[in-house]
């Protein structure tokens, strides 16, 4: 009886614990259509919001578009120069370009930049979010009546959308001419082969991919942080807080998006 008893206890907290899972994935997909809404209300764009979106968008990406950018340089070059290496060696070096394009263009930058922005932006976005919430200024209207959704949360939302976005997209472009210019040199003479290559790394569905998952990173980043201290409850069962569960969530989905990127691009 007593260890009918206890597996009868089992299942119950598994049951309860996947409700919760659930119910908290749930939640994050509503927040993000009530934020999808005040994004196309024009609002949003006006005023004290218009200031707060900008000040937001500044303060998350240019400090660290610059070293983000050298740094990934730097390390690409590396790389670079192992696969160039490797693939000289074996007598490959006409795949030496194609590598380089799928491996740091398509699939480590844009990941890099939305782990990098997780950890420089979101968390610090909802680590003041939770202080907001704390303090009840979420609950009621701003002083001059706006909707703290759209003075709080949206700006925050969008500015790490946009970081993961715009660092990914400037990498790629550094590394992708740096690739070209470390095998090829300063000419133009491999100019037509290299684009030739790039344009069969980037067929139309790969790009399509390639969108689509630059994009669900960016979303994960900005949203998911956010949303989880917003909505979670804090649980004494668990020993860890809402922050933690927010980038334990962030970082799940990240690895779901990658991995079905991989699996749509070469299965």
């Amino acid at each position: 009886m007593a260890s009918a008893a206890s597996w009868r206890t089992v299942l119950v907290d598994l049951g309860r614990s996947a409700l919760q899972w659930f119910a908290g994935w749930w939640q994050i997909v509503l927040f993000g259509a009530r934020l999808l809404v005040l994004a196309l209300s024009p609002s949003s764009y006006r005023g004290a919001n218009r200031a707060a979106l900008a000040r937001h968008l500044y303060t998350d990406t240019a400090p660290v578009l610059l070293w983000f950018t050298v740094l990934t340089s730097l390390i690409s070059l590396v790389i670079i120069h192992i696969v160039v290496v490797t693939s000289v060696s074996y007598g490959l070096s006409r795949y030496a370009l194609e590598m380089v394009v799928r491996v740091l263009v398509l699939e480590l930058i844009p990941l890099t930049a939305a782990m990098f922005v997780a950890l420089r932006c979101a968390l610090p976005n909802a680590a003041e979010v939770a202080a907001l919430r704390a303090q009840g200024a979420l609950s009621a209207p701003a002083a001059d009546g706006a909707d703290p959704l759209q003075r709080e949360i949206l700006p925050r939302v969008a500015s790490g959308m946009f970081s993961v976005l715009l660092l990914a997209t400037v990498s790629c472009v550094v590394t992708a001419v740096l690739a070209y210019l470390w095998v090829h040199g300063v000419t133009t003479g491999g100019l037509a082969g290299y684009t030739r290559t790039f344009g069969r790394v980037f067929n139309p569905a790969v790009t399509l991919i390639f969108t689509a998952k630059t994009l669900g990173f960016s979303l994960a980043v900005g949203l998911i942080p956010i949303a989880s201290v917003l909505y979670d409850r804090p649980n004494p069962r668990l020993r860890t807080s809402t922050e933690l569960r927010g980038l334990v969530r962030l970082f799940f989905m990240i690895l779901l998006i990658e991995i079905a990127a991989l699996v749509v691009n070469y299965y």
